[in-house]
């Protein structure tokens, strides 16, 4: 007896299923704020040298401010004050002659930088005078933090296959709540920078446990609804931290305020164990009970009758009782599905992150980015139904790659047309995150799921992580971040291609299952599929 048919038994898709969804939602909907927060509080204002150690207020007399900065720092080519630079002592001719003669001694700002606080009261730049040749390290705490949440994925991974998929994610959630509100009281930038990597590694349970716990309980034919539903969340997420940002412009506080959501899911506590991992672990007496309660829940007041306790025994059989599966028992679909989720990953923050290069409002431009993911998943989820996972997954990608190509050749001045692009780009690039989260769950084993997703989601934050750290290369050419993200996002699509089809198949559930399946060729036909078992290809045709 297969799983699905016993959680047919207490209806697939009831109001137990709906109840635990809905729980593990309101978690889920802050996080995306932490992961593109960076945005914001590492925003480099407007800024030019202090130009209070050239001298007193005697020296500049009944100077203007505007004339006291001609006199004391060089003029850009755009015409503003240059950022890093002073001179070395006042020039007082230039006030009668705008031209600053070659041979004025110009030196580094002496006694910090003065910024424009018009936008931003307060960001890690302006805290931490991380501008000029330190400018680097605010961009950094993105890659900081995206590291946490790479280490995290790994670190939840496996102990949530060997202790539980709760358990983990309590521990998330309790320490991503204290981590966050720590690294909002750093006293310097070490010290943020080492809370902000525990926030990202805390976060990235909540995520992936949540997301797997809702596929783990309903059944094959809502499996996609799910995970689209669910990805819904960081869109929603995502278009509040653009109104948060806007409302509350000092770091310290935007910190706290997209944190607080968390605090009032404290429901998370009521949500049930995953039934597969505990028939998995020889635990079938828990997740009897658990699918009694479903069933009750439900009112499959006949599921005690129809299902004994005994039938859970023929679920699974797991011939290394004791033994502790990795995603390398697994080694063919680990290593394809890795590029993959790393394509995705590194396409899509190069796109968010890059959110000034249009010179329209950054917060625009954040809640735009944001609000084309919804439509962007609705259509979506009809791909998936309808075409299948494969064919959506190459097909995103390989159309994010050609926006971003799009881009690259369209001259600057036709601003209006290359938004609309990087927009369409932006849903393109969140609806292949959408597939590759739902693709992967459904890719492993029970015995190795939440293992097989948190390596996936490791390569994943490495992409994300190195994002940051590409966009910086815009300072040897401007276009070299576009020309590398627009590469990946193509090569990873057609990667993709290699993944087998999951739609409409069941969630298979031990390893032992998987290598009878690799020897039973999928008959499609438009049946349903449910009860067909998921066929992972070897290493000719390796998938995800």
């Amino acid at each position: 007896m297969k799983f699905e048919s016993i959680l047919e038994e207490t209806d697939g898709f009831g109001r137990y299923q709906i109840a635990l969804v809905l729980l593990m939602y309101i978690p889920r909907i802050p996080i995306p704020c932490h992961f593109l927060l960076n945005n914001f509080i590492a925003a480099i204002p407007s800024h030019h040298c202090n130009i209070s150690s050239l001298g007193s207020e005697g020296i500049f007399g009944n100077l203007t401010r505007e004339e006291r900065l001609t006199v004391s720092i060089p003029v850009q080519d755009d015409g503003t004050p240059a950022s890093c630079h002073m001179f070395s002592y006042p020039q007082f001719h230039l006030l009668s002659n705008s031209s600053s003669p070659s041979e004025v001694a110009v030196v580094q700002c002496q006694n910090g930088w003065e910024y424009d606080n018009s936008t931003f009261i307060s960001t890690l730049a302006t805290q931490f005078d991380l501008v000029c040749e330190k400018r680097g390290l605010a961009k950094a705490s993105a890659t900081i933090f995206f590291v946490g949440v790479m280490a995290g994925a790994v670190f939840f991974g496996v102990l949530c296959d060997k202790y539980g998929r709760r358990s983990m994610l309590l521990v998330s959630y309790v320490s991503s709540i204290v981590f966050s509100v720590v690294s909002a009281f750093s006293s310097n930038y070490i010290m943020f920078a080492a809370f902000r990597f525990l926030t990202g590694f805390a976060l990235t349970g909540i995520i992936n446990i949540s997301f797997v716990l809702s596929i783990e309980w309903v059944d094959t034919k809502h499996r996609t609804f799910i995970g689209v539903f669910g990805s819904i969340s960081w869109s929603l997420g995502n278009m509040l931290l653009a109104g948060f940002a806007y409302l509350v412009t000092d770091w310290r506080m935007l910190i706290i305020t997209v944190t607080s959501p968390l605090l009032l899911a404290t429901a998370i506590w009521w949500i049930p164990e995953s039934a597969r991992w505990l028939i998995a672990n020889g635990k079938a007496e828990t997740a009897y009970k658990y699918l009694q309660k479903c069933a009750t829940f439900n009112k499959r007041r006949d599921f005690t009758s129809r299902v004994k306790l005994e039938a859970l025994s023929t679920v699974m059989t797991v011939e290394q009782q004791g033994h502790s599966y990795t995603y390398l028992d697994l080694k063919e679909p680990t290593f394809t599905s890795s590029i993959c989720r790393y394509g995705v990953a590194s396409t899509y923050y190069g796109i968010s992150l890059n959110i000034t290069s249009f010179g329209l409002d950054l917060y625009l431009t954040h809640f735009i980015y944001a609000a084309i993911e919804v439509p962007a998943k609705i259509l979506i989820y009809f791909s998936l139904n309808k075409v299948g996972r494969r064919i959506t997954q190459t097909g995103t990608l390989v159309l994010t790659g050609f926006c971003i190509l799009i881009n690259i050749i369209t001259p600057t001045e036709y601003w209006t047309f290359r938004t609309v692009i990087a927009v369409l780009g932006k849903g393109l690039s969140e609806a292949s995150f959408t597939t590759v989260f739902l693709y992967t769950t459904e890719l492993y084993p029970t015995v190795m799921r939440q293992n097989g997703v948190g390596y996936t989601s490791f390569m994943a934050r490495l992409g994300a992580s190195i994002s940051p750290l590409i966009m910086l290369l815009e300072d040897t050419w401007k276009l070299l971040p576009e020309v590398i993200f627009c590469t990946v996002a193509i090569f990873s699509g057609l990667i993709a291609w290699l993944l087998p089809e999951t739609n409409n198949e069941r969630l298979p559930e031990t390893i032992e299952d998987i290598e009878e399946m690799r020897k039973k060729p999928i008959n499609f036909t438009t049946e349903d599929q449910s009860n067909i078992p998921l066929k992972l290809p070897i290493c000719a045709d390796t998938t995800q």
